[in-house]
């Protein structure tokens, strides 16, 4: 479905259809590994506990099992970005590069949004306990220290979902979002998304790395909220002056 909306947008914007095709071979394992190595670095205690005893290094591998879960979506945005930037500088394309991810980025979301209830099998990462009637139900086997006496969480894979969509609805269908300059609508985003994994972030219970005592994600999703929103205004007033 992303890639079908991306190649949709994409020939409408003037470009080559095939080339979406193209760019997924390289672009998507770049955002595996991309999204692997954002959870690694930060959790490194997983799988670099060298204070142990030698037999536990062999955690070391578990850094490769990436169908046993732990993905960071930045990890997987910004090195796939990095890959498609790559891809755009070998040769001409039938588009720039700042359009080509203006195209791609509602169907980015998309995937996103479908990625998400991967959490729902996994009964993982899901939020603080909740009795509202859209609670998710954890299995005692899952619920994290502390927690055992709850049974209903908020379900916030599923609020996450909504939202990717939300704002993947936003920039196809919001009118002004289509007069911005080439690359702001990927900015937009960048920033938008990660406007709502700062509420998110703040509801999950999952354990996780502190800096001044926040989440390293909340930390991580501030900056790319600020940056972009700066980007785009600078941008904006550029194109605006000249």
């Amino acid at each position: 479905m992303a890639l079908a909306i991306g190649s949709q947008r994409y020939r409408s914007a003037g470009g080559i259809r095939s080339e979406i095709f193209d760019l997924a071979i390289f672009v998507i394992p770049a955002g595996i590994i991309g999204g692997r190595l954002y959870h690694v670095i930060t959790t490194p205690e997983l799988y670099f506990d060298f204070a142990a005893t030698p037999g536990t290094r062999a955690h070391i591998q578990n850094a490769f099992k990436i169908w046993e879960g732990g993905m960071g979506i930045w990890g997987a945005v910004a090195l796939g970005t990095f890959v498609a930037y790559i891809f755009y500088q070998i040769k001409p394309r039938s588009l720039d590069f700042p359009r080509a991810l203006d195209a791609l980025a509602p169907g980015i979301l998309v995937a996103q949004a479908v990625g998400r209830w991967g959490n729902w099998f996994n009964a993982e990462l899901f939020g603080r306990p909740s009795e509202l009637p859209w609670a998710l139900q954890i299995p005692l086997a899952h619920r994290p220290i502390g927690f055992q006496g709850y049974s209903t969480f908020h379900p916030t894979f599923l609020y996450e979902s909504i939202w990717c969509l939300a704002v993947a609805g936003l920039i196809i269908y919001f009118p002004p979002l289509k007069n911005l300059k080439p690359g702001n609508t990927f900015l937009f985003y960048v920033a938008f998304y990660s406007f709502g994994r700062l509420w998110i972030e703040t509801l999950r219970i999952d354990t996780a790395h502190l800096i001044f005592g926040l989440r390293i994600n909340i930390w991580v999703a501030a900056v790319c909220v600020l940056l972009p929103t700066v980007l785009i205004w600078q941008r904006q007033i550029s194109s605006v002056d000249r």
